[in-house]
């Protein structure tokens, strides 16, 4: 699967960062962006949770987010918020798209503080797809494209500063899109809040050993029902699929880590078996660990 990942042929005028597999590797939280050359090099980020932008210029991109297939074409924007759950990437022959990974610190940092903020994550959590309008892909490309060309400006004093702010701005045009197309999804401040809250612990790491809705309901101070309820206004879903989702992510993530075994990785999780982890894993990613491990190990 050869396809073009750079809408503009910059590659001459631009000395770009490439995104080669010691720079993947190196890619730490200090890294704001990266913009790769090739979808092939989207295996570097398995077993990391970056956060994956793509705006499809031409042709059609298919894969795998979870045990969903997605398909983008033209003028579509896909926002993958951990590259460890996105596989099986299928592209047609002439597809032409903009990919950038980011650090899930750096997306941390520039998620929104509204209250749009949270409803606007739960939703790219279910479908990381936004269908654009032409106006608004030309306006999302410039933006990629700047981005692409002022990450090459190494001898700028200010560098950081400044991608931190032209990436801000792009990620605002985001949200504004975003909350155009589910301008039914706003929910009121102490709802918000409240899924801050919830989101807050289950990032901090609780679904390891938490997740039993009945936990957050009281560590949050109100009923599992009306934790499930407000989760399913803002979203669609119910409390208990994001605790699943948060736990599926970082269960995939240590599976394509063939250094951990099954079985230390089901303990850390708490589960009383590797059978029951089995089936926990094949309930939500479709498949057994070993085949997980093994079809992420194969391609990368």
């Amino acid at each position: 699967m050869k396809a073009r990942v750079v809408l503009e042929d910059l590659a001459d005028s631009v000395p770009v960062r490439q995104a080669s597999s010691s720079a993947l590797k190196e890619m730490q939280g200090d890294d704001l962006l990266l913009f790769l050359t090739s979808l092939e090099e989207l295996a570097h980020f398995r077993g990391k949770s970056a956060v994956i932008h793509i705006l499809c210029g031409r042709g059609n991109l298919s894969f795998l987010h979870r045990s969903t297939f997605f398909n983008i074409g033209p003028d579509d924007y896909a926002i993958i918020p951990n590259a460890a759950l996105a596989t099986d990437f299928s592209a047609s022959p002439d597809l032409e798209a903009i990919v950038m990974a980011l650090t899930p610190a750096v997306g941390s940092r520039l998620a929104l503080k509204s209250n749009y903020g949270i409803v606007g994550h739960l939703a790219l959590l279910q479908d990381p797809v936004m269908r654009l309008s032409k106006a608004a892909a030309e306006r999302c490309r410039a933006d990629l494209l700047r981005l692409r060309e002022r990450s090459a400006e190494t001898g700028h004093f200010f560098q950081r500063e400044l991608l931190e702010h032209l990436l801000a701005a792009h990620v605002l045009d985001l949200y504004d899109l975003h909350a155009k197309a589910h301008a039914d999804r706003s929910v009121p401040d102490r709802a918000a809040q409240l899924l801050a809250r919830f989101t807050d612990a289950l990032a901090s790491g609780a679904y390891r050993t938490h997740r039993d809705l009945a936990w957050y309901g009281e560590k949050l101070c109100v009923t599992p029902h009306y934790l499930s309820e407000v989760c399913r206004r803002a979203s669609g879903r119910g409390a208990n699929y994001f605790i699943d989702l948060f736990t599926t992510q970082e269960i995939a993530r240590r599976l394509c880590d063939k250094r951990e075994s099954i079985q230390a990785i089901a303990d850390d999780f708490g589960f009383s078996s590797v059978s029951y982890f089995t089936r926990y894993v094949k309930k939500h990613l479709g498949t057994t660990p070993r085949a997980f491990r093994l079809s992420r190990l194969a391609k990368s």
